[in-house]
């Protein structure tokens, strides 16, 4: 993994720390073991979260089949809630759900700026804290 991935995986355990949940980066994860881990996994005895996290100084990130299959499984195995956590330079995190992602013509997952601030949610969201409100 790049150093940008790793400092981004940190950022998002301190941030959850912060936020009054359990969290660790899965130590094998990004193929280094044949069982399906997610970078981060989070919970406080209320929630449970499995995240694959993605940072990209460009405005879209693909995503092998392979790694969404692995959170999907993780997730239900564990009894997680599967999310993509995203930081586009200089932007805030969010936080799509596996349904929202756009699937490509090679089976595999897209996810650009618009789809994460359109459909994403922040970071209070995904610890049930806030509710966001869109207005058509």
């Amino acid at each position: 993994m790049s150093k940008t991935g790793s400092r981004e995986e940190r950022e998002l355990v301190r941030m959850l720390w912060d936020a009054d949940c359990a969290a660790m980066r899965a130590p094998a994860s990004g193929g280094a073991t044949k069982k399906p881990l997610p970078d981060v996994i989070a919970g406080n005895g209320s929630i449970y979260l499995a995240i694959e996290v993605k940072s990209s100084s460009l405005e879209r990130i693909y995503i092998d089949s392979e790694k969404i299959d692995g959170l999907k499984e993780f997730s239900q195995i564990f009894g997680a809630q599967p999310y993509i956590g995203v930081k586009f330079l200089r932007k805030k995190w969010r936080f799509i759900c596996l349904e929202d992602l756009h699937i490509t013509r090679n089976n595999n997952y897209r996810v650009n700026i618009d789809l994460a601030f359109d459909k994403g949610l922040d970071f209070d969201e995904i610890l049930g804290n806030d509710k966001q409100v869109k207005f058509s």
